[in-house]
């Protein structure tokens, strides 16, 4: 009776509301739905302040470097001071870094407590926190603030705010889905982090005309606002919602590969896993260090793709920045394909360790073919970036999804649900500090050459497919046929074949 009770009371209030007698499907639909829109507004957020730049120090069109400018020039009398100063784009940049190293630590405490309480409200703050901090940025331009510490502080806040949201809402969709199709529908579903840097980008750039405190204001307001849908109406797993998702249509056939996420009941049988414990799950060190080198690459290009393009020759031709803002969109368009591509390709394999790293492998001729070959034309540069972006872009979205997801629920838990987020928040959390050192190098290394740009990437994508190697020995081993395993034997296998 009191765990009847203790199941009503962590029901969304919405579907206490409006009745919550739907079926497997429909719960999933409106977890994808919602988890989608929510990190969609993460990621929208956190695209403002590169569009922002522009209109703080307008000698970032001219020629932007988080270490001091690449062209000699006097203090301007426009821009926003202190950003408009000789200094100004390295303040630009030290912001950055502050947020991403914030972001990244505050990913393994969100994890560790998002496994301890309510995930819905856990997410929900993460979004109103985010909101709240976002507004607050932009509203140093109607308070006419000009303390480089208030911008400061307040973007650290808000990356330890954005930290909740990845953890969250991959834990959710864990909850909600087997593992057959996980692969793929992860994929589709990781298209939000592109969609919401495109979203970002736009909203942010055309609202700057109405002065760049408005570029952070009405972002905010949309995510405070589906902040509070997810509060009204997610349900963060089938437990909560009195349902045995062993029975539900999504997993009819039993076999060792579609297996059930969480067993009926195991939640309340089982204490949270502790942050050690998850480093030592089979295949966490490995996909974590790999994530490493694949955001070092991803986030190198999403600070500082547009300033590259603007910055090369392209057909002959310097582009405009609105242009080359345009353009590297396209990086993220190829993204979404790679994350579906990646997703469908491991589901179909079996094998996330063998996709990752062929991934991995292939963005090495592809990073060198668009420094190389990018520059001749529009078309050529459109192409080969659609498919750097696809092969970057694909492993990231699969390791801190599906990966995640996988390892949360690793053989080796005895069935303990209890490790989603805190497995999630480790994988990314370490990605993370990738993403904070990618474009701080890449701020030295720029100045002088960026082959040498190129040939660290290069680099970072060899490092992350090699870290690999021994889950890859150990996926192709459990393929050889045999009599009694060949059936049996999966990613989860060769996970546990690594130790």
């Amino acid at each position: 009776m009191a765990q009847s009770h203790d199941m009503m009371s962590r029901k969304p209030p919405g579907l206490r509301l409006f009745g919550s007698a739907g079926s497997l499907r429909t719960y999933q639909t409106l977890v994808l739905v919602l988890t989608f829109f929510a990190y969609t507004c993460f990621h929208m957020t956190r695209k403002i302040t590169s569009i922002v730049k522009s209109a703080l120090d307008p000698q970032t069109k001219v020629g932007f470097s988080h270490w001091g400018r690449l062209h000699a020039s006097n203090t301007l009398n426009i821009g926003w001071l202190p950003f408009n100063t000789v200094d100004g784009s390295a303040l630009l940049g030290e912001i950055d870094v502050a947020f991403l190293a914030v972001y990244s630590v505050g990913m393994f405490f969100a994890g560790h407590i998002g496994d301890r309480m309510d995930l819905r409200i856990f997410l929900t703050i993460g979004m109103l926190g985010t909101a709240i901090f976002t507004t607050l940025f932009g509203a140093g331009y109607w308070l006419n603030v000009h303390n480089f510490y208030y911008f400061l502080v307040i973007q650290m806040i808000s990356g330890l705010f954005q930290s909740i949201g990845w953890p969250s809402v991959v834990a959710v969709v864990g909850n909600w889905f087997g593992k057959s199709k996980r692969g793929l529908i992860m994929g589709i579903w990781n298209a939000h982090t592109s969609i919401g840097n495109i979203a970002g980008s736009l909203l942010a750039a055309f609202l700057l005309k109405f002065g760049w405190g408005w570029s952070f204001a009405i972002p905010s307001l949309i995510m405070a606002f589906v902040g509070l849908i997810v509060y009204i109406f997610l349900p963060i797993n089938p437990e909560v919602m009195e349902i045995d998702i062993d029975s539900g249509e999504f997993n009819c056939e039993k076999d060792t590969v579609k297996e059930p996420l969480l067993e009926p009941g195991q939640e309340v049988k089982h204490k949270a896993v502790g942050f050690l414990e998850a480093w030592r799950i089979p295949g966490v060190a490995p996909f974590a260090l790999c994530l490493f080198f694949s955001k070092l690459v991803a986030y190198t290009f999403l600070y500082w793709l547009p300033f590259y393009i603007s910055h090369t020759r392209i057909g002959g031709e310097y582009l405009s920045d609105a242009m080359a803002g345009s353009l590297s969109t396209i990086f993220d368009v190829g993204g979404v394909l790679g994350g579906v591509l990646a997703g469908h390709i491991s589901d179909r394999l079996n094998a996330r360790a063998i996709t990752a790293a062929s991934f991995m492998y292939c963005a090495i001729p592809a990073l060198f073919l668009y420094r190389t070959y990018g520059s001749m034309s529009i078309v050529w540069n459109i192409c080969l970036m659609f498919i750097t972006g696809m092969f970057v872009n694909g492993p990231y979205a699969l390791i801190t999804t599906a990966v995640s997801a996988d390892l949360g629920t690793h053989s080796s838990l005895n069935g303990n649900s209890r490790a989603l987020a805190t497995v999630t928040a480790i994988i990314d959390g370490t990605g993370s500090v990738g993403a904070a050192i990618g474009p701080l190098v890449t701020g030295y290394i720029s100045s002088k050459s960026w082959s040498a740009v190129f040939t660290m990437l290069m680099a970072a994508a060899l490092l992350a497919g090699l870290l690999l190697t021994k889950l890859v020995c150990a996926e192709l081993k459990g393929k050889v046929p045999s009599s009694a395993s060949k059936d049996a034997t999966g990613a989860q296998g060769a996970y546990s074949n690594e130790v």
